[in-house]
């Protein structure tokens, strides 16, 4: 098991610990609801330094890039972030990532951790225009500084101006005394905020200048517990719950970043997908009767018929009620459509709603 180098901080901090992607990880503090709240309401830290993040460097790099993720990279600038998608070559995703286009010819990709090798390995098949690649995922730590708080909590540690900063841009400077931390104003919460790129010799210096310029806002630290509970309120894919291997970014919901002015790995089939239709989809449903779906459950119709199963269900701190996301047919994936979650042989009703479920 891998410690990140706040490790420490947590347990200090009295964190209850979980391997998490090969990872030693706080998974709540003083509870998820209230870590929860904290985020929606105020600012919360998380560290998710277990992420990883690779730098593609060359000539050739927009080019492999390109070819290897189904957004197109093409419209990005210097200090733009673009969510994507690397497909494989049977229909399904190796795997969703965030691009950073440092310059011209620098990207930095940031990857899910469980898939950091299988990421590396994927990509490095395809590089064949002698791109420079470095996995600096090891000695690089990440902060989620997160919720409405974020940039007021920030600001006096940085001369980034933060509250001008746009939705997925990026910017380098000094932070908290640190020079070259790359500050880019994205997040997993759907609640603003900001992530923190750092070496792991700065690491805990950062951890701590953020919580004492932050205390006056409330600012708390937050565990992957709450993170699962925010990004399902936002309807945001969890890869391993919501996309793997075998599911489709069309039926997924990802259209948006399957972009099909370019040719990428299995782009054909894709495009061959889209214009035939798909046969499942990817759905958010609220709970109507009582009962909390989980993942893998089984989806059923009124008859008791299979149409589908659960990827991801919690009972949402925010709204009071029970959500979650699932495949299912699609002639029941349109909105309003009544299906049912066997829970315990039980067949619970359910509703078809479109995300995100917190507004």
């Amino acid at each position: 098991m891998k410690n990140t180098a706040l490790t420490h901080k947590h347990t200090e901090l009295g964190a209850k610990m979980v391997p998490f992607a090969g990872y030693n990880m706080p998974v709540q503090y003083a509870g998820i609801n209230v870590e929860h709240e904290t985020v929606r309401k105020g600012v919360g830290v998380f560290d998710v330094s277990h992420m990883g993040e690779f730098i593609l460097k060359g000539d050739q790099a927009l080019d492999l890039i390109q070819r290897v993720t189904s957004n197109d990279a093409s419209k990005l600038y210097d200090g733009k972030v673009q969510y994507s998608c690397l497909p494989n070559e049977d229909g399904g995703i190796v795997d969703d990532l965030l691009v950073y286009r440092i310059d011209e010819k620098t990207y930095m990709l940031v990857v899910n951790a469980s898939n950091i090798e299988k990421d590396w390995n994927w990509i490095s098949k395809y590089n064949t225009g002698d791109v420079e690649m470095k996995d600096i995922s090891d000695r690089t730590s990440l902060l989620a500084v997160q919720g409405p708080k974020a940039a007021e909590a920030l600001q006096s540690l940085t001369d980034i101006d933060l509250g001008t900063m746009e939705y997925y841009t990026f910017k380098k400077g000094r932070f908290a005394g640190v020079d070259n931390v790359l500050v880019s104003a994205t997040g997993y919460t759907g609640a603003g905020g900001f992530e923190i790129y750092v070496d792991n010799k700065n690491a805990e210096h950062i951890w701590d200048a953020v919580f004492k310029a932050g205390e006056p806002f409330g600012i708390k630290p937050i565990g992957l517990g709450a993170r699962d509970t925010l990004r399902l309120e936002m309807g945001f894919c969890l890869y391993g719950n919501d996309i793997d291997d075998t599911t489709s970014p069309l039926e997924a919901g990802l259209g948006w970043v399957t972009k099909f002015s370019k040719e990428f790995t299995n782009s054909a089939a894709l495009q061959q997908q889209k214009q035939e239709g798909i046969k499942q989809k990817l759905v958010g449903f609220e709970m109507i009767d009582r009962g909390i779906p989980r993942h893998d459950y089984e989806i059923v119709d009124a008859d008791g018929n299979n149409i589908g199963k659960v990827t991801s269900g919690t009972q949402s701190p925010s709204l009071q009620k029970a959500i979650g996301m699932g495949y299912v047919k699609n002639e029941f994936a349109k909105e309003g459509s009544e299906i049912f979650i066997k829970i315990r042989d039980n067949q619970v009703k359910a509703q078809i709603v479109k995300p995100p479920f917190y507004k």
